[in-house]
């Protein structure tokens, strides 16, 4: 089966921004994930977006890619990617409702046959999932760290436990439905008589009417309350990446059960360090005489200042290679590795002893021709 082109895949062109195909990566892997969509398919859709943000968000493997398309991407070792979605979990079926309800919606009624009044609408509902952003900075991310996040969410009521009556006493059966919770209304219609049931309009639907309503709640049963909570960030976790926390959304209607909190990372650029799953890129600007003859340059690590010996006869765009200087591992043991680009810069104004040197140097190549053949 031929695969789908990137870019179509992420829907995004050639010219969008690393930031702009990370944005829509993000989108669409909270839309495929499959712990959150059960539809068929979206497991293998997810896949297809990971595997096109792995080759569209590194370069090396997008330019073989715009080059040779997918083709080019094979001697990356295929596609790879954060794929553990163990610590995700789906959306409640509660949030949607049952036919009835969209029955009542329309006709104000429902019918007979499918069990009159919902049971979303009488009995208890699960609460609703929140979302947060958390933004960290890189070495936070490399490192681990615990946060501490402050966000609303909806609580049961610490006075009535959810009933939003004042005491149990006040809870009475509704006269009007007696305690059924519907209603049923006869329609003379030209082809009959027309029954339809709906909802209490007086204990709407949950069959108990209270006389004294709790005071604290307002007879919600539910508080909006500013929620403290603590997160451990496991070390090498990658930019993107939701952790779930059960029963720290919303409290359910009617008490329903509570429903849970994700939290996505979102994890700050370095000013020089680029982290790529578990190694990290950085780049270095040498002298043409350093990269001849060799030298000795400090380099920025995520673990502080090391010392990066260059080579002799050290060619522009040489790769470098630092083990075990890359990130801890998000999972498993040890660190990742650290390259170094190296870059030739070539001075653009030479002082009048500079540039008889370099003459005499052109001269000696001239005599003996390869000595500096493959350096510029």
């Amino acid at each position: 089966m031929n695969k789908r082109d990137y870019y179509e895949v992420l829907g995004v062109t050639k010219g969008s921004t690393k930031q702009e195909i990370k944005s829509a990566y993000r989108k669409l892997a909270k839309q495929y994930h499959p712990d959150r969509n059960k539809e068929a398919g979206a497991e293998t859709k997810f896949k297809e977006v990971q595997e096109a943000y792995e080759v569209l968000s590194d370069e090396r493997k997008k330019t073989a890619y715009d080059q040779y398309g997918h083709a080019g991407t094979q001697s990356f070792g295929g596609s790879g990617g954060f794929s553990d979605y163990g610590n995700f979990s789906g959306f409640d079926s509660s949030d949607f409702g049952s036919i009835n309800d969209i029955f009542e919606q329309f006709f104000g009624g429902s019918f007979g046959g499918f069990g009159g009044v919902s049971s979303s609408s009488r009995g208890p509902r699960r609460g609703s999932d929140l979302e947060v952003i958390l933004k960290i900075k890189f070495e936070e991310a490399v490192f681990g760290i615990e946060k501490s996040i402050l966000y609303k969410r909806k609580t049961v009521c610490d006075v009535c436990k959810g009933s939003g009556a004042k005491s149990n006493s006040s809870i009475v059966t509704c006269d009007h439905c007696h305690g059924k919770g519907k209603v049923a209304h006869v329609q003379r219609t030209i082809l009959g008589n027309f029954q339809t049931i709906s909802t209490c309009p007086t204990c709407k639907g949950t069959g108990k009417i209270i006389k004294e309503v709790c005071e604290k709640c307002e007879s919600s049963g539910i508080l909006s309350t500013e929620q403290e909570f603590k997160i451990k960030i496991p070390q090498g976790i990658p930019d993107g990446v939701t952790l779930k926390f059960r029963d720290m959304g919303n409290a359910g209607p009617k008490g329903g059960t509570y429903g849970d909190l994700y939290i996505s990372i979102e994890v700050k650029e370095h000013e020089t360090l680029e982290r790529k799953g578990d190694d990290i890129y950085t780049e270095i600007d040498i002298s043409p005489e350093e990269a001849v003859l060799g030298t000795q340059k400090e380099i920025l690590t995520v673990f502080g200042k090391d010392i990066l010996n260059i080579p002799s006869g050290a060619q522009p765009d040489m790769v470098l290679k630092m083990s075990q200087k890359g990130s801890p591992k998000f999972r498993g043991q040890g660190n990742g590795d650290q390259y170094i680009k190296i870059n030739v810069k070539i001075p653009s104004k030479l002082s009048k002893e500079q540039k008889e040197l370099w003459k005499k140097l052109n001269e000696i190549k001239n005599q003996k021709p390869g000595i500096f053949d493959g350096i510029f």
